[in-house]
């Protein structure tokens, strides 16, 4: 038998959320060339490895996925001007801080956002960083340095904005940028760092930032470029009952009929949001294929309501978790998305309507399905990209939860995990960054932070 790189060992349980959804009890996973080489019970052999990590007292998991954030916002956390408002009174208050952003920025706010996550259990995250100043340099590049450092599997879109102020919408002029700009960047970014191997650490869609500030040209072109490259779209949708309000103003659309228009009504398309479309419209989202990002916390913390999760699920859709914008959410950890998904889904539908399982299989496979990456990333079988969390059980949190594994980490807590491994690699040990810049990188996001928030003249 081949010796592994990594052997994750005796674990409470192993939950795989595989095709069969197989919980292995005392189970073990084989890890080599970043890949998921082989999985046990008590009574397989288990292979030779380079390096063990005894999951005695421990639940496994695939790696968590993380399908919708703005990792920049974390420069502007909690920031007390803005935690009054609905969403649009939020971005008011906050793009001309964002307006600040450089390269310098946009790194160090990757490498903390992208630590944040990890050491949640979070071993994929997309990024949609829509505010590009002039002058400002390579934003999306610097983040996947960042990513690369760390060792995280990352899907950064590249955002844009291209209505202002002046044109209707509610940027400032600094931050926006014309269609063909925005077009020309985007191909650029995908010839750049666009990986289509089924172990890509790095992978690049294409993402207009939402109805109310870019144009419909720029939607109609963008899916069209998108279809050119073989790349992902993904933009915000159907957030708030304002942008319906928007839409019907603007287009004499709701914000589903609008999405059709412009050609992204497709398998292509993953949306973050999606709480205010109605039963009709979850079912053509289904139909078609089009992902959502669930951003249970994002949508509470900013009045925005409770996404139909059950409804689009049902419907087809694919549906994956968003920790969101640091900014509104405050907190990047996946434990608490899939949490509170799984309050949010019994508030909506009875104490029956979401078990911890469910919201485990948003979390990984759903969050797959979403960025493309079915059967390479969230879940745990052979071949698919060796991406996983260890969860310890044990301690105060835990005590007297002992009939199901699954349940207990979902329902005790709060808990982060305790090793999480990305490509066979350890990206988080004993509770920690292994990574040895983090107490650096924290001290230049402060710096960066304080000059963010600085008083706007």
């Amino acid at each position: 038998m081949q010796t592994a790189d990594l052997l994750v060992h005796d674990a409470e349980l192993i939950a795989t959320v595989d095709d069969a959804r197989r919980e292995i009890a005392g189970g073990w996973v084989a890890v080599t060339d970043g890949v998921v080489t082989a999985l046990g019970g008590p009574g397989d052999p288990a292979p030779e490895a380079v390096r063990r990590v005894d999951a005695r007292g421990c639940l496994v998991t695939p790696g968590l996925v993380n399908t919708h954030h703005h990792l920049y916002q974390n420069l502007t956390r909690a920031y007390a001007p803005a935690l009054t408002g609905g969403l649009f009174d939020w971005l008011v208050t906050l793009y001309p801080l964002w307006a600040r952003l450089d390269e310098e920025a946009a790194y160090v706010s990757a490498y903390v956002g992208l630590a944040e996550l990890a050491l949640s259990g979070c071993t994929t995250s997309t990024d949609h960083s829509y505010v590009h100043p002039r002058g400002a340099g390579d934003l999306i590049s610097a983040e996947v340095a960042a990513a690369r450092e760390l060792g995280v599997r990352f899907h950064p879109t590249r955002g844009s904005m291209s209505l202002s102020v002046k044109d209707g919408g509610l940027p400032p002029d600094s931050v926006v940028q014309d269609d063909d700009e925005i077009l020309a960047d985007s191909q650029r970014m995908v010839e750049a760092h666009h990986d289509r191997t089924p172990t890509a650490m790095t992978r690049i869609a294409l993402a207009p930032c939402s109805p109310f500030s870019v144009s419909t040209s720029l939607m109609t072109r963008t899916a069209e470029l998108a279809e050119a490259l073989d790349v992902r779209l993904h933009t915000h949708l159907a957030e708030t009952q304002d942008e319906d309000a928007f839409c019907l103003e603007t287009f004499g659309r709701r914000p589903v009929d609008y999405l059709a228009d412009v050609g992204w009504m497709t398998d292509r398309t993953w949306l973050a949001h999606v709480v205010w479309p109605d039963a009709e419209e979850v079912v053509r989202l289904g139909a078609a294929g089009v992902g959502a990002a669930h951003c249970p916390s994002s949508n509470m913390i900013l009045g925005s309501g409770l996404a139909p999760v059950a409804e689009l699920r049902a419907a087809g859709a694919p549906v994956g978790l968003g920790v969101d914008g640091s900014a509104s959410a405050d907190s990047a950890s996946l434990w608490l998305e899939a949490r509170t998904a799984m309050l949010q889904g019994k508030l909506r539908h009875g104490a029956a309507a979401m078990s911890a399982r469910d919201a485990l299989e948003i979390a990984t496979r759903g969050g797959a399905a979403c960025l493309g990456r079915s059967g390479e990333i969230g879940q745990l079988s052979v071949g698919a990209c060796g991406d996983l969390a260890v969860w310890s059980l044990e301690g105060v949190r835990f005590a007297g939860a002992l009939s199901d594994p699954v349940e207990s980490w979902l329902r005790c807590g709060p808990v982060s995990s305790r090793e999480t491994v990305v490509a066979g690699r350890l990206v988080v040990a004993d509770g920690a960054v292994t990574h040895p810049g983090l107490d650096e990188q924290l001290a230049v996001h402060r710096r960066v932070s304080q000059r963010m928030q600085a008083a706007v003249d």
